[in-house]
């Protein structure tokens, strides 16, 4: 094992501790962009729907979260 020597550092943000290394770490800015607005929503299908849904998800390579999006963006792009 080397002896790194590990710094402990308050981000201006959160005011949480994080470890600093010498080189990357917590940045401003950093990580993925969001594409709009989060709002937690709690769906009820039937078990038939919902494994319809997963084996679409694992064919497209597409998260659920994401196929779902995409049918609901493709429904209200029809209807304008």
């Amino acid at each position: 094992m080397t002896d790194k020597k590990i710094k402990i550092a308050v981000p201006q943000d959160e005011g949480q501790l994080s470890m600093m290394f010498s080189r990357g770490g917590p940045r401003a800015g950093a990580g993925r962009k969001g594409i709009g607005e989060t709002k937690k929503v709690s769906l009820t299908l039937t078990k038939e729907i919902w494994d319809e849904l997963e084996k679409q998800c694992a064919a497209s390579e597409l998260s659920r979260s994401e196929a779902i999006r995409r049918i609901i963006e493709s429904f209200y792009h029809k209807s304008n």
